[in-house]
Formats: structure tokens, C-alpha cells, sequence
């Protein structure tokens, strides 16, 4: 898929990755961005269309999808991190995260698909994350939340390849946002992952390793878990 003269909507927009995903489709010449937020006010990039969009609200989705009708790139950016693990964490917090990142974006995906397929059948670009394939105590329901939104990748991948439309999930270990402010350890540009992010999507990949983490960890899910997590075996 070209970027150029592409109309793209992107969803957490307002900082973070998603600000930078906006960033490089005016870069690469999108001919219009809608950058999406809870609070639109919250957009503050020249040369977008700010939405209000909060994809657990099937209402919001929902209008979102009537005034977007010309979009051919969506991106599933959105996202939550609770620092929940799934025995001793607060149940609400793991079911917002699976509401965010699984069932919002399904939302989104549903919502979209009639207007990718219209449109001649477009991309759809779902950003994930290397804990997508590996558990890490204190945030295990992310972890799980993401694992189940690389299964749903994989399987709208399946149902809208018939209609023309590529999906590309993209996984990456920890960006320099917000959301990992309190992580001490490398961490790599939220630029760096939209680059990448459309790097794919204009080769038509089905998934994307931004960085040797996120490769690291999806080479090590044929061998044994216990090397992997240095657990004794039982």
C-alpha cells in the first residue's frame, strides 16, 4: 500500500506513539489524518482532522466510523497499561485492559472493514508489543490482553484478506512514551516504531519486529519456557 494519498485514522493520537504515527503520514504524504483522542483537545498537530474517539464506548466507535467514511489506513495504537497481574490484581484493571486492547480494537476493526472494503480495500495496522509473546510479573494482564489481540490480528487478517485489505501487526519491545516512564532500561523513539510501522504496511508485511527485543523474544517461543523465563523445572 502507498501512503501517499492515503487518508489514514490513527486512535491514541495525542502523544506517544500515535502522535508520531501521525507525524510520518504527513511526512510520507497522507492526504488526510484523522488523529483521535478522548478529548480532541487534546490534538494539537497542524493539518489533521482531531476526532473524538474512545474505542470502548461502542456509541464513540460507532461515530467515529460515520464521519471517517473515506479512510483507507487505520491504526490500533490505543492502549492502557494498569500494572495489573492476573492473581492479585484488581479484576476491573485486567478487564479494562482486555476491553482496551482486545475488544476496543475489534470494535475499531469491525467498524472500519465496510469502509475498507469501499475504498478499495486498504490496510489496517494493529501496534502490539513483545509482550504479546512473554509474561512479566506486574504486568500480566498487558501481557495477556496483547497475546489476545495478536490472536485477533492474525484472525481478521484471515477474514478481510478477501476483500483486499492487508493487516500488519507490529510488535516492539519498550518505547520512550509515557506509558513506560517509570521503566529504567533501553528504550527505543516512538519515531522509530511509526517509521517502521509504515515501513511494513508499504511492503505489505503481515507483522513488523521493530527491535531486536521484540525479535529476540518471538525466536525464543520454539524452545523451552523455562530457559526462557529461568524457571527450575518442575
Amino acid at each position: 500500500m502507498d501512503i501517499t494519498g492515503s487518508t489514514a485514522l490513527v486512535t491514541g493520537a495525542n502523544r506517544g506513539i500515535g502522535r508520531h504515527f501521525v507525524l510520518e503520514l504527513l511526512e510520507r504524504g497522507a492526504q488526510k489524518v484523522y488523529a483521535t483522542a478522548r478529548d480532541p483537545r487534546q490534538i494539537d498537530l497542524p493539518g489533521v482532522e482531531a476526532l473524538a474517539l474512545d474505542i470502548t464506548d461502542p456509541a464513540s466507535v460507532a461515530a467515529a466510523a460515520d464521519v471517517a467514511r473515506d479512510v483507507t489506513l487505520l491504526v490500533n495504537n490505543a492502549g492502557i497499561s494498569t500494572g495489573s497481574n492476573l492473581i492479585s490484581g484488581d479484576l476491573a484493571s485486567i478487564r479494562a485492559e482486555m476491553e482496551t486492547h482486545f475488544f476496543g480494537t475489534l470494535a475499531m476493526v469491525r467498524a472500519f472493514a465496510p469502509t475498507l472494503r469501499v475504498n478499495g480495500g486498504g490496510a489496517v495496522v494493529n501496534v502490539l508489543s513483545a509482550l504479546s509473546w512473554f509474561s512479566h510479573d506486574g504486568a500480566n494482564a498487558y501481557a495477556a490482553a496483547k497475546a489476545a489481540a495478536w490472536s485477533l490480528t492474525n484472525g481478521v487478517r484471515l477474514e478481510l484478506a478477501g476483500q483486499g485489505t492487508l493487516v500488519t501487526g507490529v510488535h516492539l519491545g519498550a518505547a520512550d512514551t509515557d506509558m513506560m516512564a517509570d521503566y529504567d532500561g533501553p528504550k527505543i523513539g516512538p519515531g522509530d516504531v511509526a517509521r517502521a510501522a509504515l515501513d511494513g504496511v508499504q511492503a505489505g508485511a503481515f507483522e513488523v519486529l521493530v527491535d531486536d527485543w521484540s525479535r529476540g523474544v518471538k525466536a525464543s517461543l520454539a524452545g523451552d519456557p523455562a530457559a526462557f523465563y529461568r524457571l527450575p523445572a518442575a
